[in-house]
Parts: C-alpha cells; structure tokens; sequence
C-alpha cells in the first residue's frame, strides 16, 4: 500500500467538505453514501475518481450497522444530498453503498431503501473493508473497519477477499466508557472523543475497549497468515488507536492520517467501477 498516495486523495476529500471542486453539467459523477453508526457521510467523485464533494453529518439512525430509524436516515441523506446538489449545481442520481460485513439480505434492502427514498439509485453494494481497500488498494493482510457500532474485518490474499467477519464492538462503547467515566451526557463524550486536546487524557480510560477490538481481530485472523493489519474507520482517529492492536496482535499495524473518511471514498470508488 502507497501511504503518501491515500494520504493525498484522502486530503482532496477533506477540501471538498469547503470547497467543492467546479464540473461540467454533463460530467458523470459517483457518489458513495456511508450509513454509518455515528455518522452519514456523502462523497461525490468525477470521472475520474477524483474527490468533488463531501457531507457529513453526525446521527444516531443506524445502530450495529442495521437502520434503526428509516425517516430519520432517509430525511438526513435526502438533505446531504441536497446540499451536495446546491453547491456544485448538478442533481445526484446514482449511488454506491456498504454495509458491515455478514449483513443479512433484509438489512441490506433496508440501507438501500434508504438512498433510493432520498433520490437515488443504488448500484452497488459491497461490505465495509472491502470498500475500503477500494481506496487501500493491498494485496494481502486485513483491512479493518472500527466504525461506531462494529468491528469489520476482511482478509486479502492476492488481492482477493478469502474471509470477512462483523462484531459488536466499536466507537459507541468508547464514548460510553467517557460519558461514565465523566458523568456526562453521551453526545459531549462524543465530542470529547474527538477533540484532539483530549486525547491524552482519555486514551488511558478507553484503551481496554480497544484491546477488545484486538481480541476480535486475534480471534478472526488466527487460522490465515496475516503480516499486516490496515485500520480504517472513525474510530481509529483516536491517537496510538494503532499502537494498542499493534502490541495486542504482534502485527504491523498501519493507519492514515484520517482513517475515517476511507470506507466512504471507498463506496464511491466502488460506485464509478460498478458502472
């Protein structure tokens, strides 16, 4: 995996969010929308995979990667997508999704009646660290997806998927533990999380929930050679996230600079190589 080049279009991404690039009215987009536990994130790509948009926007809807409130999803991607449109000029048709992986065919229909309510049609849908190896781009290792409900795992041989697996464990016990730990609401422990001057301070607090997703990863990856492990996901922002799995697992451990905008680029990449 070329690190510098993630790192750059991942940078592109994060531009567009204020400053989306200007396209002609007849150039074909790609969209990728991200129903995620924490957050539903939009990313628009031109033809040529390049970043030209971002949304995002913070919502409790999906919970351990099944939607939970349909109105509430529909309404918020209707509206990132709406603001998407206002701002380059050109309305969003068709669209690519991802969902954790063992995803059952129910709650996949769900997630994609959810974008078709909004306005487009879905063409592609893929599990969550495969999307993400879209933009990762390896040959063999495991991609991991800590995302705010889940831990998401598929393993590459070859540049093939030989094995995927989902568990419970993610963002939302982070944010648990810090709302106990300060005897705060469970949004500001969110934002606590996030805060860059906080990490210091309450790495030390939630390290045993990221020793879990250490053991998840351990306990799917034990009968396969695997020499490298990939983070992906919101979660994965935390600072030395990457040195706890590293220590837990034995196991190189490599992490973006913004792990959690890959999976949704991912889906948008996926959505341009699907049509």
């Amino acid at each position: 995996m070329n690190l510098g080049r993630v790192d750059t279009i991942i940078k592109e991404v994060e531009s567009s969010i204020k400053k989306p690039r200007k396209v002609n009215k007849d150039e074909k987009l790609y969209v990728g929308v991200d129903l995620g536990t924490a957050y539903i994130v939009i990313v628009v790509l031109d033809d040529k995979k390049r970043p030209v948009a971002c949304e995002m926007q913070f919502a409790q809807v999906v919970r351990d990667g099944l939607v939970v409130d349909f109105i509430g999803a529909t309404k918020i991607v209707k509206e990132l997508k709406r603001k998407i449109e206002d701002k380059i000029g050109i309305e969003l048709t068709k669209a690519a999704i991802a969902v954790p992986p063992g995803t059952d065919e129910r709650d996949i229909k769900t997630h994609s009646y959810v974008v078709e309510g909004a306005g487009m049609e879905v063409i592609s849908v893929e599990d969550e660290p495969t999307a993400a190896n879209a933009v990762l781009q390896i040959d063999n290792g495991v991609v991991v997806d800590v995302g705010g409900g889940t831990t998401g795992l598929s393993i590459f041989k070859d540049g093939k998927v030989i094995y995927t697996a989902d568990e419970a464990t993610g963002g939302t016990q982070l944010s648990l533990v810090i709302a106990g730990a300060y005897k705060i609401p469970f949004e500001e422990a969110e934002e606590k999380k996030k805060s860059t001057k906080n990490q210091e301070e309450i790495f030390h607090m939630v390290t045993p929930v990221i020793q879990k997703v250490a053991s998840i990863i351990n306990t799917h990856i034990k009968a396969f050679n695997v020499d490298k492990i990939y983070l992906v996901g919101g979660t994965c922002c935390l600072k030395n996230f990457e040195k706890v799995i590293q220590k837990e697992t034995g196991i190189e451990t490599i992490k973006p600079l913004n792990p959690f905008l890959v999976t949704p680029l991912g889906i948008a990449i996926n959505c341009a190589d699907k049509q």
